[in-house]
């Protein structure tokens, strides 16, 4: 019944495990193929708590570009309102004379505006040779 070893009559209780390492290495290389491919989407880095962000320095001059919305379909830009479709001519205007690297506009939107007038507003923007568009956000309290 038993196997000889070494020419004796005694049973082998040795385990091989030289299989068992086989099937595992099959095993984990199956493993490390097909998991990257069980991920849906695009993997994206997301920002952490930042208590004190850096505030860009133009936003606070007079020369800079802000777009406020503070509700749906209305858009600002100092304390002048512009419809949509004059927005865009608005902001060509303002922007003439300044340097490529210089032309930014930033949109200021309250928590109740919706997703779209947003996007609304950076088409808008970006269909005026304007590709920098920044979004301004209220920083976070320090936690006493």
């Amino acid at each position: 019944m038993g196997a000889k070893v070494g020419g004796t009559d005694e049973y082998n209780s040795e385990i091989n495990v030289t299989p068992m390492v086989d099937v595992m290495l099959v095993l984990l290389i199956i493993f490390m193929i097909v998991t990257p491919l069980l991920q849906q989407g695009v993997t994206v880095n997301l920002p952490r708590d930042m208590v004190a962000p850096q505030e860009d320095p133009e936003i606070v001059k007079d020369t800079s570009v802000v777009v406020a919305i503070p509700s749906d379909n209305s858009f600002y830009i100092g304390k002048e309102s512009y419809p949509l479709d004059l927005l865009g001519e608005t902001i060509k205007s303002k922007m003439e004379g300044k340097p490529p690297n210089k032309r930014i506009v930033y949109i200021k939107a309250g928590i109740d505006v919706g997703y779209g007038t947003v996007v609304q507003a950076i088409d808008t923007i970006r269909r005026q040779d304007i590709d920098k568009v920044g979004l301004v956000a209220d920083k976070k309290k320090e936690a006493k």
